[in-house]
């Protein structure tokens, strides 16, 4: 009976299906989808060490910098030679991109020829190599009559891993594919070439780059397919680079735009990552090669060793007597007998098994049909790992780009090259399959380099020609901007004239250096009740401040906001002073205090001439009101007049202020030294302390006594309307100040006020939008749009903390398309207008500060200055930069900036108290 039982099992295997006994024995090679996804976690994990500067040495992945900031845009052109060294043997190339006649648009033109590297010349001296590539570069220009005289551009693709610290500059880390030239290992690669083409003479060539294969392709592809950002390799050997944020590469300085990152992906896995998934016969093919314990993942995926791997399965399973009844022929024993294009012809759709039959028997073994399956179908199983550890890899780039961008979605293209993807019949199919399984919210499309990487080295020369042209036209634009320290103390000098004559009774000045009537600051004796009114813009606030007298953190301040609708700003004055009555009304009934007669400071932001603490004539409004019979009058009166029209109630307005005085006085009742207000928002302007002996414009009551000081308002913004400032005026600021209500006026203002700002960037985006260098030379209606670029988003786009992905939102959502090399140039753009701003208040701050030192006669100053305004406190760099050119501009003055905390409201109410505390003395 049991003998029965073994006979028919016996038959049973006969009769088995020779695939899944295959199945069986390679089922540690077939990876499931959960297991691929394994990988490609691990594979990021070792890409985010390998991009850290701190783990960088240790990882597996080296994640090497190119220096390549950009793909193509299709704008390229020029005539570039290009070398491509990476086999035994290498070509010499012209490249035309986009020139002369016949060449398709969008087109390139190459002219090759191949030269053979003699093997003593792989394994001899490194000069001997690249004398022998440097010679065969001359042979080239003579064979194809190219001038030696001429000045030659020339690009370098070398296929081997490089440590680059700039684009013309690789040092070689090690060799491969059987290159063992000696005495290059950590020297750079192309000066050694620079050397050679020296030796050979008679030859004008400037090298430019130098990229290996990998970077090559995706270039290649990049040129007609603006998404491709990553490349890939499937080859003898095996690699991707990708475009990464530059903010995530800490090998190379800055964090502006982005970088191409050769993975060198061979060498995932050398540090045991890959362990759990590696076979007995990965064992076997990595002991015996060159290398062991290198290059893990290339072993198990590129075209070196894929053949290898069919033949150890094959091999282990005849030895079993799984194959050809157990009979192992010496051919099959032999290392590289089965090659990866011998895999590729045994799964070829109509042809694989006779192809099979014919390589077994060339091997001197004697295959049955199931045997040819079988083997069939080992080819298939190593190849189908190969492609499903490419798609880990590619999935774990493709996710990093993805949370990079922070998309839900992505739509990129992936450059390819090498002869596994190219010959082996149904490879991209299973690897493009696989890509989309495991991240179906990608749509990734596969493109096959059609010119190798010679055209992609000649396009990565081309790029850097093109970015170079661009970074020199951006600079030239922005050159006005950038000041220099000799222009910053000229704008000073003419800021202390200014403030000089305009302090006089006779002559005019530019700087209207009104008198506030505020003689005193606070000492913090200050106590009571005061109401403040601030009217600066939109909004009216009122508030209600309780001084504790001495007791600062004990202030107790309440205070409701009122909107101030359109028809009530541009209606007549009447209706204004109504409604800011019965705004007044409200408070003071939610306060319960409508029976109380208030002591009242009035801040009012608008350019008023004053006789006296409590009356302000107003000059002119700005800021978007109208109101008619205004201008000219005095306002207090006016606020007066409608609170007797409502009453409702009475007050006692002990002061008006604008709202640069109230913030210096806010900031004084915390410091004492606090003897300057600046006030840096959508308007400038500052406020000071000066000596009573100076100010000839007006008479106090008793005399001008020594040692006496009112503080003067300064409105500085009118600097420059005389002309003075126009040497440093750009045609920028021209357009700005002719298209603004009061051209010709406000002209310091114009170039650092927050109302200004947004449209002088908007002015040069547009000028260099026109010449060609922003948004592919294409201008929008909304980049026409006058005020559409508010300075709110030059301190969003400029905060340090901002990734240019959110640079391109913030343009995308102004209905500007933008590329990363357009999001790198706003930028730069919004920094030289704000930097410019910056200096500009920093060299007027040191003329006040310098002329309150003269005044008192001092070596050194300590003074502190009080500040209010969004462009101050909400812009990453603005503050920083107007500390450091005060510092600069006025050595003799140590001077401090304070935030303002509760504002120009809190200063009238102080300002109300010093005054009633000075009446009773």
């Amino acid at each position: 009976m049991l003998a029965v039982h073994l006979v028919s099992f016996y038959f049973a295997k006969l009769k088995e299906d020779p695939t899944k006994k295959v199945d069986r024995f390679l089922h540690a090679m077939r990876l499931h989808d959960d297991q691929l996804s394994d990988i490609s976690t691990r594979f990021q994990a070792e890409m985010k060490k390998g991009l850290s500067a701190e783990s960088n040495v240790a990882a597996a992945m080296r994640m090497l910098p190119t220096h390549v900031r950009s793909t193509p845009d299709g704008s390229e052109k020029g005539q570039f030679l290009a070398l491509d060294l990476g086999g035994s043997k290498f070509k010499v190339l012209q490249v035309k991109v986009r020139e002369g006649m016949g060449i398709r648009k969008g087109g390139v033109e190459m002219e090759e020829r191949t030269y053979p590297i003699p093997k003593e010349k792989l394994s001899g001296r490194g000069t001997e190599l690249f004398d022998h590539v440097s010679q065969s570069l001359k042979d080239f220009l003579q064979k194809k009559n190219i001038s030696l005289e001429k000045k030659h551009p020339l690009a370098f693709t070398f296929s081997f891993p490089c440590e680059h610290h700039t684009l013309d500059q690789g040092l070689l880390l090690n060799w491969s594919k059987n290159f063992r030239a000696r005495c290059l290992q950590g020297k750079d690669v192309v000066q050694a070439l620079k050397e050679a083409i020296d030796r050979t003479g008679d030859m004008n060539i400037e090298v430019l780059a130098m990229v290996n294969d990998t970077v090559a392709t995706m270039m290649t592809c990049g040129f007609d397919d603006q998404y491709c950002e990553i490349g890939l390799i499937i080859g003898t050997g095996t690699n991707a680079c990708y475009m990464e944020d530059m903010r995530h590469v800490d090998l190379v300085e800055g964090d502006e735009g982005r970088m191409c990152v050769n993975t060198e992906w061979g060498a995932f896995g050398d540090d045991g990552a890959l362990n759990d998934y590696i076979t007995e016969f990965d064992r076997d093919v990595d002991a015996a090669s060159i290398n062991p314990g290198k290059q893990t993942f290339e072993k198990m995926v590129s075209g070196m060793y894929l053949g290898e791997l069919v033949r150890l399965v094959v091999l282990k399973m005849a030895k079993l007597g799984l194959l050809f009844d157990g009979c192992v022929s010496n051919e099959l024993r032999t290392k590289g007998k089965i090659t990866t294009a011998h895999v590729a012809a045994m799964e070829e759709y109509k042809c694989g098994l006779k192809n099979t039959r014919d390589i077994l028997t060339d091997l001197d073994l004697n295959p049955s049909p199931d045997d040819c399956i079988a083997v069939q179908h080992v080819s298939t199983i190593v190849s189908f790992r190969s492609s499903n550890l490419v798609a880990a890899g590619l999935a774990a780039i493709l996710t990093r780009i993805k949370k990079n961008r922070c998309l839900r979605a992505l739509r990129i293209t992936v450059g390819v090259d090498g002869t596994v993807y190219k010959t082996h019949p149904q490879y991209p199919k299973r690897l493009h399959k696989v890509v989309r399984r495991l991240l179906p919210e990608c749509h990734v499309r596969f493109v096959l380099s059609d010119s190798g990487s010679s055209k992609g080295a000649a396009l990565v020369t081309a790029v850097a020609q093109r970015l170079a042209s661009q970074k020199r036209q951006v600079d030239d634009s922005l050159s006005p901007f950038r000041l220099s320290q000799e222009q910053l103390q000229l704008v000073k000098a003419k800021m202390r004239a200014g403030l000089e004559a305009g302090l006089k009774s006779k002559g005019s000045s530019a700087i209207k250096m009104l008198p506030s009537f505020v003689c005193h600051t606070p000492d913090g004796t200050e106590y009571g009740k005061y109401l403040a009114l601030d009217l600066g813009g939109t909004n009216f606030r009122v508030l209600l401040v309780n001084f504790k007298g001495g007791l600062q953190s004990s202030t107790r301040l309440y205070h409701k906001i009122y909107t101030i609708p359109l028809e009530i700003m541009q209606g007549t004055g009447e209706e204004l002073f109504d409604h800011i009555a019965e705004c007044i009304s409200d408070f003071l009934d939610y306060m319960g205090m409508k029976n109380t007669r208030v002591p009242t400071g009035f801040t009012f932001s608008f350019p008023c001439e004053q006789t006296a603490i409590d009356t302000g004539t107003l000059v002119s409004w700005t800021k978007g009101f109208k109101a008619t019979d205004c201008e000219g009058h005095d306002v207090v009166n006016m606020l007066r007049e409608a609170i007797k029209r409502l009453n409702e109630f009475d007050l006692d307005i002990v002061a008006v202020v604008n709202d640069t005085v109230g913030t210096m006085m806010s900031c004084a009742y915390e410091d004492p030294e606090c003897e300057i207000g600046l006030i840096a928002g959508t308007g400038s302007n500052v406020c000071y302390m000066e000596e009573l002996r100076n100010i000839e414009k007006t008479e106090q009551k008793g005399g001008k006594t020594e040692g006496d000081k009112m503080c003067i308002n300064t409105e500085w913004g009118g600097l420059g309307d005389d002309g003075s400032l126009d040497d440093i005026i750009t045609p920028y600021d021209t357009e700005v100040n002719q298209n603004s209500i009061n051209p010709g006026k406000q002209r310091f203002e114009k170039l650092t006020s927050g109302m200004y700002l947004g449209e002088v960037v908007r002015q040069v985006l547009l000028d260099l939008t026109r010449g060609g260098l922003l948004f592919r030379g294409h201008v929008t209606e909304a980049l026409k749009t006058p005020g559409i670029f508010q300075t709110k988003y030059l301190s969003q786009i400029e905060s340090d903390r901002l990734a240019l992905l959110q640079v391109r939102s913030i343009l995308q959502q102004l209905g500007l398309d933008t590329t990363c090399d357009d999001s790198i140039i706003v930028k730069e753009v919004c920094g030289a207008v704000s930097r410019r701003a910056a200096q500009l208040c920093g060299a007027g701050m040191a003329a006040v500060a310098d002329k309150i030192r003269e005044n008192r006669g001092l070596d050194h100053l300590n003074i502190t200055v009080g500040v209010d305004g969004a462009l101050y406190k909400l812009h990453p760099h603005f503050s920083r930069i107007l500390r450091e050119t005060t510092g600069a501009l006025a050595p003799q003055c140590k001077v401090t900036f304070m935030p303002s905390e509760e504002g120009s409201g809190k200063g009238a109410a102080l300002i109300t108290a010093v005054a009633r505390k000075t009446q009773e003395m």
